[in-house]
């Protein structure tokens, strides 16, 4: 076996039987062998209750999230087709180390961002989101301290992510300036939080063009009917047995809502 796939087990299995990440023997040397770890874990794990892998989330995207976790680079993770939930969802607390949210914007995309037809821009991919959505993503700090975690160990691990809470899509064509909406955040009615989109890389549309460049740079492509957080715009709440979080943006629907039991 090699490092990779070595490495790409110890992950899985952590992940799978809730073992600190930060214990593991194994760690990427950098991001490129971080991201190719990723890729097989995804693999290993695709037959669990995460399931396959149906789209991406960008993290450390916003100025709040890059000053919360101290790397300034945007970096990315997947979202698992097993672990989207509609609006209202109640995540069980014993499933998780350590639960959290943050408010989020998110695309689904309505055709291919193929590698022939790369690099991207924010113009070059507009017309290839189909929709956008309200959403909460949903995080799990994995680590026994995550501060002293470092960034490649974080990507290997798909950069905390745990679920993704969607509210109604929107078209694309109905949303007039993606690049304008407000968002306010609150964890048992009270406000945690407020953002706007352009908050995301100045705007959302650059955070999808830099996440289908990165793709491509790993061999692969972001497809039709992928759902893609595009970050925190939020910074990260954890939350407890009983807590509720809404996050809403105005001007794209009803607020999404959680729940932890």
């Amino acid at each position: 076996m090699d490092a990779i796939a070595e490495a790409a087990s110890l992950f899985a299995a952590a992940r799978l039987s809730k073992l600190p990440v930060d214990e593991l023997p194994l760690r990427p040397k950098d991001e490129a062998e971080a991201y190719a770890i990723q890729s097989a874990v995804h693999r290993l794990i695709a037959r669990s209750r995460f399931g396959e892998v149906a789209g991406y989330k960008v993290g450390c995207a916003t100025p709040v999230m890059q000053k919360y976790l101290g790397i300034r680079q945007p970096c990315f993770g997947a979202v698992f087709a097993g672990t989207m939930y509609p609006s209202g969802a109640a995540l069980r607390h014993e499933t998780f180390f350590q639960i959290g949210v943050e408010g989020a914007l998110a695309v689904r995309l309505g055709r291919d961002l193929s590698a022939t037809e790369g690099p991207y821009d924010a113009r070059k991919v507009e017309d290839a989101v189909r929709s956008y959505m309200p959403a909460i993503e949903v995080v799990d700090n994995r680590y026994e301290d995550w501060h002293t975690v470092d960034t490649a160990t974080l990507i290997a691990d798909d950069f905390f992510a745990a679920a993704s809470v969607l509210g109604e899509p929107v078209s694309r064509q109905d949303v007039a300036d993606v690049a304008r909406l407000s968002g306010v955040a609150t964890v048992n009615g009270s406000e945690v939080g407020r953002c706007r989109s352009s908050d995301i890389m100045g705007h959302p549309l650059n955070a999808v063009a830099w996440l289908a460049n990165a793709l491509i740079g790993q061999r692969d492509s972001l497809k039709v009917g992928d759902t893609v957080l595009l970050g925190g715009l939020t910074q990260t709440r954890w939350l407890e047995v009983g807590d509720t979080a809404t996050f809403q943006l105005e001007g794209l629907g009803d607020r999404v809502e959680v729940s932890v039991k």
